[in-house]
């Protein structure tokens, strides 16, 4: 009998235990929530987790822990709060949306593909395709991002990094021309982008649209782009394939006063000069070359060329021989040259 009535009395002490823990963890739950929407993001987000500790399986105070730690952007505990969620209620939208969300966030692409996928099934929230296509873009899966944004488009034709990423993903497989496109689109939805109008610009003048590059390259710099050194070669390389060497001429020289010592810079100079028929001054850039690499075979040829174009053929003829001896290979270009001729 008195066994029996101290296991009565254990069983009432463990109900009161329970009762006082469930109680506990709802009073702290509300507390926090009228914390919460006092913004007062910080004394909610303790009060939350004190809410927990007396009752671990508060799915209510789980969730309202992952959005509170979201506006502290506490984004790692947020997501062991929404993962928590996931755990104890299969399909709770507001756990799913916020895990693709944050995962897309901190750039989690795989995790971020997973759980956006199903918010979409889901049908929570909307933008998920463009979400996972640009998360197995960045995957570089671009046969899966081709199908994603390309239904992102045609549900959203106002959201330019869905052309952009389209014509990124072109870029990365290294077919241009369809890339240009895709580009273009991306810009005349968002012109502010500087960044993509000079990334179309030096997709155009890869595939030798160099027209079309040098209306780019001078869009992006009205725009702000910076214009460095890289961008003014670049530009220059343009305006002279596309039958403007003068112009492009005046910008290497520009860039030279910067860079005095860029043998490539110095050779493209010369090279222009020599198209131009200015001989001297190419003969001038590449002895310039020669002042800093007195072994350099070709800079000392096309000097030798160069006086052959003048008209002192002995001393041209003298020059090419001797870079010929300096380096065999350029027996290969006095042949071409002949052609030239």
């Amino acid at each position: 009998m008195k066994n029996l009535l101290l296991l009565s009395c254990s069983f009432f002490s463990i109900q009161a235990v329970f009762a006082q823990s469930v109680d506990s963890s709802g009073f702290f739950y509300q507390k926090a929530v009228d914390e919460k929407s006092k913004r007062l993001y910080m004394v909610a987000f303790n009060d939350f987790q004190k809410s927990l500790q007396y009752k671990a399986d508060n799915i209510d105070a789980e969730r309202e822990l992952g959005l509170t730690a979201v506006e502290l952007r506490k984004f790692d505990n947020a997501k062991q709060a929404f993962l928590k969620v996931d755990e104890l209620k299969k399909d709770d939208t507001v756990a799913i949306v916020n895990l693709a969300t944050l995962y897309f966030w901190t750039h989690q692409w795989q995790q971020a593909t997973v759980y956006a996928e199903r918010a979409r099934q889901l049908h929570a929230g909307k933008g998920w395709n463009y979400i996972i296509g640009k998360c197995f873009y960045e995957q570089e899966d671009y046969g899966q991002a081709f199908k994603y944004l390309q239904a992102a488009a045609k549900e959203d034709s106002t959201n330019a990094e869905i052309p952009y990423l389209l014509a990124r993903a072109f870029v990365d497989m290294n077919n241009y021309k369809p890339a240009i496109a895709f580009f273009q689109k991306a810009i005349a939805l968002d012109s502010s982008k500087v960044e993509w109008i000079y990334e179309c610009a030096l997709v155009c003048a890869t595939i030798y649209d160099d027209k079309t590059a040098i209306k780019y390259y001078e869009l992006a710099a009205l725009k702000g782009y910076k214009k460095d050194n890289d961008f003014y070669e670049n530009l220059s390389d343009s305006y002279i394939a596309a039958g403007q060497p003068e112009k492009g001429l005046e910008l290497m020289l520009k860039v030279l006063e910067k860079k005095p010592a860029d043998l490539d810079l110095l050779y493209s100079i010369a090279n222009t000069y020599y198209r131009l028929k200015k001989y001297d001054e190419a003969i001038e850039h590449w002895d310039m070359i020669l002042s800093y690499d007195k072994q350099n075979a070709r800079a000392l040829y096309m000097i030798g060329m160069s006086y052959q174009k003048k008209g002192d053929t002995q001393k041209g003829r003298q020059l090419c021989d001797k870079a010929i001896e300096m380096d065999p290979s350029l027996k290969n270009l006095k042949q071409e040259r002949k052609i030239d001729m």
